[in-house]
């Protein structure tokens, strides 16, 4: 039973990391894909940094500029560039540039940001943006040390904290390894066990393909497990799913027309 609950956990911590980021950050405020409602989006803002330890802002931004520069020597983030062993710290050493650029309205960062109405999170406004990781910790500690139960706290912390881990699995492995439905200009793949354990994100070819799609799949058998939670989300009011940009699914087509764009600032990425 303790082995259960220390898997139910982690995984329970592991699913809201990745469907913060995925759902929330990805297809909601980087492309678009889902319009979130406005009572869940301030929720979205309020506890994503909280959440994963990352900046909404900052990821979006971040996220933008790969697709600009997508494999170039641009890019935030490509094992083109530094190797699939390097992928972990480009993405911080990335992210703390990004962070840095917006926080001195840096024209290279903030023009992909000018449709984003809402500021820095409070962890980074105030300084304190280790404040999510000691509160992980401490709810570790708390859980080890006061129930006795310390593997329960480790797989709490570890799944809170595996935004990281998931990010370096896509970004590496989905620029390096996998096969391609389109043709591009830069190195994206579609790898199915990444996309299969991180919401259909290993889709990367697909994806930046047609970024403004909340699905990523787009040949059978591609399962994207992500646009099935999106599904559900709308179902529960929390989102509406931008149909006039899905992709067009089981084509036999090597490819298809572009889906309708969105405005310019989001359509770039």
């Amino acid at each position: 039973m303790y082995v259960a609950a220390c898997l139910l956990v982690f995984f329970a911590c592991y699913g809201l990391t990745i469907i913060t980021t995925s759902i929330g950050f990805h297809r909601g405020l980087a492309h678009r894909a889902v319009r979130i409602r406005p009572a869940f989006q301030w929720l979205l803002l309020a506890t994503g940094n909280w959440i994963t330890g990352i900046d909404p802002k900052a990821w979006v931004v971040m996220h933008r500029l790969h697709h600009q520069h997508s494999d170039k020597p641009e890019d935030p983030h490509s094992p083109v560039n530094v190797g699939l062993l390097g992928i972990l710290g480009e993405q911080l050493k990335s992210y703390n540039k990004t962070l840095d650029g917006l926080w001195r309205n840096d024209e290279r960062y903030t023009a992909v940001a000018r449709d984003l109405d809402f500021p820095l999170s409070w962890p980074i406004r105030t300084k304190t943006w280790f404040m999510p990781y000691v509160v992980h910790v401490a709810v570790m500690i708390a859980i080890g040390a006061g129930a006795g139960m310390w593997w329960l706290g480790i797989a709490y912390f570890t799944g809170m904290m595996s935004h990281a881990v998931q990010g370096g699995i896509i970004n590496s492995f989905g620029h390096a390894l996998g096969g391609r439905n389109f043709d591009s200009d830069d190195n994206s793949r579609n790898n199915h066990p990444a996309a299969w354990i991180l919401l259909g994100e290993g889709y990367q070819n697909n994806h930046h393909r047609f970024p403004a799609s909340a699905r990523f799949s787009y040949r059978w058998p591609e399962v994207d497990p992500g646009y099935a939670v999106c599904l559900t989300l709308e179902k529960l009011g929390i989102l509406d799913i931008e149909r006039r940009t899905l992709n067009p699914r089981m084509s036999r087509q090597p490819d298809v027309a572009a889906p309708a764009e969105l405005p310019a600032t989001v359509a770039a990425t």
